[in-house]
């Protein structure tokens, strides 16, 4: 029953007293006795330590005490009010019971409070004190209810909340823990004023509820609502502390990151027109987190190491390593270690593609005087070496002191240095003088490789991409299949690059029908974004095949997708700024690509439409300037022909198919009078690519010319080297 015990005069000494008394008269005897049935015993719940946000009761022998809170809280109520009604007195008991670790029972009478009817008073109540306190007048109409009862009862509904949470009923708890917030804001829709509640539990009850409820929905399975939750916790002015919002924020920035779902861009009607409005989870993380690092360096909060982790991984994600390099450059001095700070950095500079930079960081932090035996950044400073044939030999010594600073490390790494080492040999093996040195450098780096495999158990596909790769470069085709195969089964087909090297090994074994048909198995598997690359090799299989028509409508699909993907990218549709082939450098090799193909089928027209195609997006190609003098010797212009090529050799002077071209135009002009000039370009075409068949094929007809016994035999090793290399020449270089 609602009834209400009026006490006429407080006494100093007696409400304390009375309290009990205050209970029972609130509650009939049959509530009470369902109450009290369902306390648990000395040994259930009850006598367990329970600690729940900030709540909590001990286990003791004897028996338990309420908090003096319950009835101090009680005395301010009935000092305010003269009064302690029924929705009071049941926020009280539900605490005890909560504080005992009786949650079914605080459950119980929590429920017995009529949330929707008090709802409005609060309102009113809260109202009534911001305008008082604005006016700072004595003239006011007096509240519905006091400060210390809204603070109880708002107390109960988090309670309440708390409660069902622990009971698992999340969908139900985020409903009544979300009363408090509209309640709250209803009430105080220009935000909550400092010291509003200073003397009174409001603020705390509040705070917790703000950081609850976002947790509470994503416990029931309800991922917009929690980001709703977030948004509002950190947009509406609750009076949060530095660290309550800090701590949200994180939180925030975490769910955006890994939730697995795309949220919708927030819509911040209060933000200025020139403002940062993030577009989608990853840019709002990112936003989120930035904010926490400034709020880092203005020492507003302390530091919190996953706050940088979380930041990495998101720039990673967004293609921006060059901003995680500016935000690590920007940390106080003391935060980060300056070893690890240098060795992060490196890391930063080597994902953006600034590779030099990096290896810079990286031979200072590897220097005699800094920690030349730190394992991670010698094998970063392999890397980035292995991948370059002019800084291949630094990277074989930065290889092998990585595997001698291994001594009790784990195999993955020494797998990892056997790897890198393989790399850096196979490509130091590029810039030897002789042939005989170039083999014996790629049997070695195939050995590390092999190495590496047996370490890893078969178990990397990284390293049997590129032993499988290094088998294929010296023509071991069948161990070169086996390894891509292996590869491409360990990924599940998930990576393009293994299925572009198994149709180019099946086209090196002149497998093409089966090499088209490995495309398409990957066509279907690959998003439309991801299938430039395939795309372009099963137009060069259909060449192949001599299927030019089908090659032509496959190049239009594929710079149709482009297209529809420059769109995307210039829509601001993705955050990517590192679209792989999906560029115009791509697009340009492409219509080169159409060039050459319409030049073979003498549609001049067609072809020069491609060209002038190239030229918009960048006049400065090799490439390009090539197929216009391959077009030009078609027409019979041997002339304009020879000037296009030497335009192409001035832009990039080992480009081997315009040293072959040049070669083949003087050999038309100047017949035998410019042999010489003739084999010196197709030795350096050789230095360049030891593997092109007609370099070869074009020096043994110039040895053969000659017409003596030496040249004669030097004209029989290269028939044979360009015969063999015919034989298993793929559509497209392996690497």
């Amino acid at each position: 029953m609602k009834s209400k015990v009026r006490i006429k005069k407080p006494r100093r000494g007696g409400l304390r007293g009375d309290l009990g008394q205050i209970m029972k008269c609130l509650c009939t005897r049959e509530q009470l006795t369902k109450v009290d049935n369902m306390i648990p015993s000395s040994e259930s719940l009850a006598t367990k330590d329970f600690s729940l946000s900030g709540y909590s009761s001990k286990a003791s022998d004897g028996e338990k005490k309420p908090d003096t809170r319950n009835i101090e809280e009680a005395e301010l109520s009935l000092r305010e009010s003269s009064s302690l009604n029924y929705e009071e007195a049941r926020a009280l008991l539900g605490r005890i019971e909560y504080q005992k670790g009786n949650i079914e029972a605080a459950l119980h009478v929590f429920e017995g409070i009529d949330i929707a009817a008090i709802t409005p008073k609060m309102k009113l109540s809260l109202a009534r004190r911001v305008e008082r306190r604005k006016r700072r007048s004595h003239d006011y109409a007096p509240p519905a209810m006091s400060i210390h009862a809204v603070s109880l009862l708002l107390e109960a509904i988090f309670l309440k909340a708390k409660s069902l949470q622990h009971l698992q009923r999340f969908k139900e708890a985020a409903q009544t823990c979300k009363v408090i917030l509209d309640i709250v804001e209803s009430s105080l829709p220009e935000g909550l004023p400092e010291n509003f509640s200073a003397d009174c539990k409001l603020q705390e009850t509040l705070n917790k509820a703000v950081e609850l409820l976002p947790e509470l929905w994503k416990h029931s399975d309800s991922p917009h609502e929690a980001i709703l939750s977030y948004r509002r916790a950190l947009l509406h002015r609750w009076n949060l502390d530095a660290e309550t919002t800090a701590r949200i924020q994180k939180q925030f920035a975490i769910f955006l990151l890994y939730c697995g779902g795309e949220a919708s861009p927030p819509n911040l009607r209060s933000q200025m027109d020139s403002s940062f409005v993030p577009r989608n989870n990853i840019e709002e993380a990112i936003l989120l987190l930035m904010i926490l690092l400034k709020k880092i360096f203005l020492k507003r909060i302390e530091w919190d190491p996953s706050i940088l982790d979380h930041l990495s991984f998101a720039l990673s994600i967004a293609g921006d390593l060059r901003a995680l390099a500016n935000q690590i450059k920007g940390l106080l001095p003391g935060i980060i270690n300056r070893k690890e700070r240098c060795h992060i950095l490196a890391l930063c500079y080597y994902g953006a593609g600034e590779d030099l930079v990096a290896l810079d960081l990286l031979r200072k932090l590897l220097s005699s005087r800094e920690d030349p035996q730190r394992v991670p950044a010698l094998l970063v400073a392999s890397r980035i070496c292995g991948e370059k044939p002019n800084l291949a030999e630094e990277g074989i010594n930065f290889a092998c002191r990585a595997l001698e600073s291994m001594e009790d490390e784990c195999s993955q790494l020494e797998g990892t240095g056997k790897f890198l080492l393989g790399m850096a040999l196979s490509a130091h093996s590029k810039s030897s003088l002789s042939e005989s040195e170039r083999f014996a450098r790629q049997s070695e780096a195939l050995q590390s490789l092999e190495s590496a495999a047996q370490i890893t158990c078969m178990k990397d596909p990284n390293i049997l991409y590129y032993l499988s790769l290094g088998n294929a470069e010296q023509r071991k085709l069948e161990a070169a299949l086996y390894y891509a195969k292996s590869s491409l089964k360990l990924e599940a087909g998930s990576n393009v690059k293994g299925w572009l090297l198994l149709a180019r090994i099946l086209s090196a074994q002149k497998r093409f029908v089966d090499g088209e048909i490995v495309i398409n198995a990957a066509l279907d598997q690959t998003g439309k974004w991801d299938q430039g690359e395939l795309l372009r090799t099963k137009a060069k299989l259909q060449i192949a095949q001599g299927q030019l028509k089908s090659a032509v409508e496959t190049y239009t699909q594929l710079l149709a997708v482009l297209q529809v993907q420059s769109k995307s990218y210039g829509s601001g549709k993705k955050l990517h700024k590192d679209c792989g082939y999906f560029s115009r450098s791509f697009e340009q090799e492409i219509w080169h690509d159409l060039a050459y193909l319409y030049i073979s089928l003498s549609q001049w027209r067609d072809a020069e439409i491609c060209l002038s195609k190239s030229k918009a997006i960048s006049s400065y190609s090799a490439v390009r300037n090539h197929a216009t003098g391959l077009l030009y010797e078609r027409k019979g212009l041997l002339k304009e022909a020879l000037k296009a090529f030497q335009d192409a050799l001035d832009i990039d002077p080992s480009h081997v198919p315009s040293l072959m071209s040049a070669a083949g135009v003087l050999s038309q002009q100047l017949g035998s009078q410019s042999n010489a000039v003739i084999k010196s370009l197709l030795m350096n075409a050789l230095r360049v690519d030891r593997t092109n068949p007609s370099a070869w094929y074009n020096l043994g007809l110039l040895h053969k010319a000659e017409n003596t016994a030496s040249s004669l035999e030097e004209a029989a090793e290269c028939f044979e080297a360009a015969a063999i290399l015919e034989d298993s020449a793929p559509v497209e270089p392996f690497r």
